[in-house]
């Protein structure tokens, strides 16, 4: 299967709201993400970008958004870097 190089994930975080406690939402979103783009994008390593977790932590750790814009960049053979697709104001 061709890698691609570049690009823009929409990913719904929907499911994070179902088990568990509201206090591991937030962790489990970052952890969500990761597997999201390693299934998606057949990568060994993901690199997340410290604004994704501001972005997830923005609204406190008991509720992160349903959706996130996540934009990725191949580094190496195997190893991507993801950020934010949209601008966040900190």
């Amino acid at each position: 299967m061709k890698s691609k190089s570049s690009g823009i994930y929409i990913i719904p975080l929907k499911r994070i709201y179902w088990g568990g406690t509201r206090r591991d939402r937030g962790k489990r979103a970052i952890r969500f993400i990761r597997k999201y783009l390693e299934r998606h994008l057949n990568a060994k390593k993901v690199l997340l970008d410290p604004l994704i977790s501001v972005y997830i932590y923005k609204r406190k750790i008991e509720k992160p958004p349903r959706y996130i814009a996540i934009r990725f960049m191949r580094i190496d053979e195997g190893v991507y870097k993801a950020m934010l697709a949209l601008p966040v104001k900190t």
